[in-house]
Order: structure tokens, then sequence, then C-alpha cells
């Protein structure tokens, strides 16, 4: 078991703040909307231990996930990427991107996604959570076709799950922009609101879910999430090979 004092300062990306049993998880890059990046000590590095210290917090019970400033998660700086040929740094990146999803679907209580902005890298994370809320302003787009690559990262089952087959196709090859109110016509989103009013809709519904049984919770987010979970458990390092592959062929001469 962890306990928040051990955690709360642990992760240079990640600002925790806890009451009544709800824990605000909110990304940023120094303070500014997340830059996602695969550096050492980035926030893909960051997010499945800090997702694990979560998991096993037994104070917990609701979860908010939230971005900050105007935008969920914007794209880092392509330079801090070592040598794509690195094996070492694919191992890492592997490892990495799988804790990161699977820790994230091991939190057993319920998840409120606030998508406070864009989110057109990784809109699969926030899309996760078991009620989202988005801002009016919200747009979701993946970006693995937009840079010639595989979305094999868990990127191709979230959007499956959520959107179906055809419409999930569609999204990756015409690098759809899905608006707010297009993802909640999707069944991807379930309220939009004004972003000043988001955080506090999200602590309205976490707290008023905070007084379910414990067991209640746990038992709710584990049957819900379990479908997914086992596709991830399938699908998940596959997809993750061939995103590599893709990456590496990309970088060839003559590819393209």
């Amino acid at each position: 078991m962890t306990i928040l004092t051990e955690y709360q300062n642990k992760y240079r990306n990640i600002k925790f703040e806890r009451r009544d049993g709800v824990l605000q998880m909110t990304l940023h890059t120094d303070g500014e909307p997340m830059q996602w990046g695969a550096a050492l000590g980035s926030i893909h590095e960051q997010l499945g231990h800090a997702f694990y210290d979560v998991a096993h917090d037994i104070e917990t019970r609701v979860l908010i996930l939230t971005g900050t400033g105007n935008a969920f998660c914007v794209k880092g700086k392509r330079d801090e990427y070592p040598t794509v040929q690195d094996a070492a740094y694919w191992y890492r990146m592997i490892k990495e991107g799988k804790d990161l999803l699977m820790q994230f679907l091991d939190v057993e209580v319920p998840v409120v996604s606030v998508i406070n902005g864009p989110a057109t890298i990784h809109p699969e994370l926030p899309a996760l959570g078991d009620v989202v809320l988005a801002a009016d302003d919200a747009v979701l787009q993946d970006s693995h076709l937009r840079q010639g690559v595989v979305p094999g990262d868990g990127a191709h089952v979230v959007w499956e799950h959520l959107l179906g087959a055809n419409r999930s196709r569609y999204f990756f090859y015409t690098e759809q922009i899905l608006t707010a109110q297009e993802a909640k016509a999707a069944g991807v989103i379930g309220e939009i609101l004004p972003r000043d009013k988001l955080l506090p809709r999200a602590w309205e519904i976490a707290t008023r879910l905070a007084k379910k049984p414990l067991q209640t919770l746990h038992y709710t987010r584990t049957i819900l999430t379990q479908p997914i979970k086992q596709k991830m458990l399938s699908d998940l390092g596959y997809g993750w090979a061939v995103e590599a592959l893709s990456v590496i062929a990309k970088s060839e001469p003559g590819a393209g």
C-alpha cells in the first residue's frame, strides 16, 4: 500500500491534492500545459509509476485526472528523442508505454477525466476515464499517422473500444479532429462545459461518488474496465512492436 505523502511530491510533472477521499491528479510541464515527451524523466516515464502509486493508495475513493491551463496535452520537443535504432530506448519505451495504460486500468476507483482543452497527443488517456468532461473548445486527435507511424501503443485498442471498428479506422486514417461536440455525439465525452466550470463539476460528481461504499466503487470500476484490460493484454505488445518497426523504417534513407 502507498500513502499520499510518499508520492505527493515525487513526480516533476504531476501535482496531487486530495480532499474527502477525492484525489485530483493534474498533469503539467513546468506549470504549463503538459508536453508529451519520451526523454528520461518525461511524463511518459512518470505516468506508469504514478498510476501504480494511486492504485495502491487505499485512502483514495475517486480520482480526478486533468491537465493544466488551456490544453490537456500538446506536442513535446522532438530533439529530446534519441536515435530510433537504439534497442535500449525501445525496451524502455515499450515497458513504460505498457505500464502507463495497464497501471491506469488497475486504478480500482472511479476516474473522472477533465479534458481542459485540446488533446492532440494521446487523447486516449483522458478518454479512458469513467466519467469524461470536456471544455467547449476541446478537440481530440490522434497524432500517429500524422507523424507517419503506426498507432500501436494502445491507441488502437482504446479508440476501437470507444468508437467502434469503422469509426476508429476513419479517425486514424483521416487524422480526424473530433470537436468536443462530435466526441459527445460519439459517446466519448459525457458533458461539455466552459473551462471554468469543469473542475467544480468534476468535484461535484467525485464527491458524490466518494460517499458510496468503497467495495462498490472498486468492484464497479473492475467490471467496467475488464473488457478493455483483456484487449490490452492480447494486443498491446504486438501493437508496440509494429509501431517501433514503423518508426525505425521511417527514419531509414529513402523511406517515405
